[in-house]
């Protein structure tokens, strides 16, 4: 049985709106559940850069980031002069409008703040990278650091989320002895240890120099736009 052109083009659009109306209402009844999954891993990834992370090299479950990001994560705003903003908490914020405020977590242990964790981001060779760093309650010292969303090379710029590679940043400081922000810089090759500059340098990755060179310059970008409330935790603690 043949068909007219008509018809095999009716046929075909009745088709793509059926089509086009089941995607966009699975959209729309899949983004309360798309948008608590990237809440949650943005809190992993917070916890995971202070050194939270579940024993035996288990994964945690949705509660238990819940759970233990509640317990142990407290969530402020600062302003750029690094005041804090009371009433305000992260999820508060409009990247468009309230370029002025900043949103910065406090990591507790034992009543105590033990570091002080930044959303850091910004561009790599490919994509934007983005990701958390954690600072020592002294403000200076790096506690840990994680790259939790970008789209570099596997196997190169793609390093950029594996251990080897976030934990060279571990003991790290971004300023020097005079309180001066330095940053983290990604060498290309190895560090030299025997540099005065070693303590603010890690490794780089083979084949990912412009990776590398993005992560060093946002890293410092982000520090400077930080280094107001960072100054204060300096000077409350003594300095470097």
């Amino acid at each position: 049985m043949q068909h007219s052109n008509a018809y095999t083009f009716r046929f075909a659009a009745m088709v793509t709106i059926v089509c086009s109306v089941l995607l966009a209402g699975a959209a729309t009844l899949l983004k309360p559940r798309q948008d608590e999954n990237k809440l949650l891993d943005k809190k992993k990834n917070i916890l995971i850069s202070v050194g939270i992370e579940p024993v035996n090299g288990e994964n945690f479950t949705r509660s238990e980031i819940n759970e233990t990001y509640a317990n142990r994560i407290k969530e402020l705003v600062i302003d750029l002069k690094g005041n804090i903003v009371e009433g305000k908490k992260p999820s508060d914020l409009d990247p468009g409008k309230d370029t002025e405020l900043l949103p910065i977590y406090e990591s507790i242990k034992d009543g105590e703040i033990s570091a002080y964790v930044l959303p850091v981001s910004g561009k790599g060779l490919w994509s934007t990278i983005n990701g958390y760093l954690a600072l020592s309650s002294d403000g200076v010292t790096v506690k840990g650091i994680t790259f939790y969303s970008h789209g570099e090379t596997p196997g190169l710029g793609g390093e950029i989320e594996k251990e080897w590679f976030t934990n060279n940043f571990i003991g790290k400081k971004i300023a020097d002895e005079n309180g001066t922000l330095v940053s983290i810089n990604v060498v290309k090759g190895k560090v030299d240890p025997a540099s005065e500059k070693a303590i603010h340098q890690v490794d780089g990755i083979s084949g990912a120099t412009l990776t590398a060179n993005g992560v060093s310059n946002f890293l410092k970008e982000d520090l400077k736009t930080y280094e107001p409330f960072l100054k204060t935790i300096m000077n409350l603690k003594g300095g470097v």
